[in-house]
């Protein structure tokens, strides 16, 4: 069924989405193989029902990859792909979104990024976002990180960096809550680093839980089930633009940009990779020159 309508309001069908992911797969490819991955499924597409889908299902195309996670008590097979076939395949089952793990296949207890998801609170303008998408860089950096970003296609930003995969999930979380917490503690008006959503108004919660074993994040060049297909979108830190929000990229216009990029943004992501920092560092500000 090609002709079937995914989203209704931007006239984007199965065969669109198929279409998008031919094209952008040379830059998602080495984003999304091989990674244990969990779907927001909408098979009869945004206007029907959703449902996050965290192991296999019936019908499951051949393409798509199996494996167990030997901690799973449920001891049902996970999802997973090795190539633009298996992807198509996510896409005939109404995969809407594709959210990964933040480590790899072949060495699930050490985690090769880590992922801050700045999730804006009711009120917050988008260039407080930008402001606070560039303090987390600062921070990354000042403990000896390299940080990347991209938008999400729904409110937020996330800001990630690759890891050598050595620490253990418990370290890399610490890490991760440590500078949350230290940007909520410097700057308690802006950051709030709980998930409690009646304390979020005007401030910008700093999500360090996608770093646990199991959590995930929305993959970089995946589709949204929300309004206008958007698309999580990969930028370079000289982009950020009030004038490019979250939701900015879609389906439809996402290649325009892709098109005429000089260079991939993240062509050096992996390359970039270096050891979890001892803990403390993530505390540190430094300005920027």
């Amino acid at each position: 069924h090609p002709d079937r309508v995914y989203w209704p309001d931007a006239g984007v069908t199965k065969q669109g989405l198929a279409s998008y992911y031919a094209q952008v797969w040379r830059f998602m490819a080495p984003l999304v193989v091989s990674r244990p991955l969990v779907l927001l499924r909408c098979p009869g597409g945004t206007a029907a029902q959703c449902f996050f889908q965290r192991h296999i299902w019936k019908g499951l195309s051949p393409e798509i990859l199996t494996f167990r996670d030997p901690q799973d008590k449920d001891d049902e097979p996970l999802p997973a792909i090795d190539g633009l076939a298996g992807l198509i395949g996510l896409v005939q089952g109404g995969a809407l979104e594709i959210h990964a793990w933040q480590s790899a296949l072949d060495d699930l207890e050490r985690p090769d990024q880590i992922v801050i998801d700045l999730d804006p609170g009711e009120a917050v303008a988008w260039p407080d976002m930008l402001s606070a998408a560039r303090e987390t860089r600062e921070r990354l950096e000042a403990a000896g990180l390299f940080p990347f970003i991209k938008t999400t296609g729904g409110k937020g930003l996330h800001v990630v960096a690759p890891l050598k995969p050595a620490a253990g999930w418990d370290a890399v979380k610490r890490f991760c809550k440590d500078l949350a917490d230290a940007m909520a503690a410097d700057s308690p008006g802006r950051f709030i680093a709980k998930a409690t959503k009646a304390e979020r108004k005007g401030r910008i919660f700093v999500d360090y839980l996608r770093n646990t074993r199991g959590g995930t994040a929305i993959v970089p060049y995946s589709s949204r089930a929300r309004a206008g297909a958007t698309v999580a979108m990969p930028l370079a830190w000289d982009e950020l633009s009030p004038a490019v929000t979250s939701s900015h990229f879609t389906v439809d216009n996402a290649m325009a940009r892709l098109d005429n990029l000089a260079s991939d943004p993240w062509q050096d992501f992996r390359k970039r990779a270096v050891a979890l920092p001892e803990p403390g560092k993530s505390a540190k500000r430094r300005g920027r020159a």
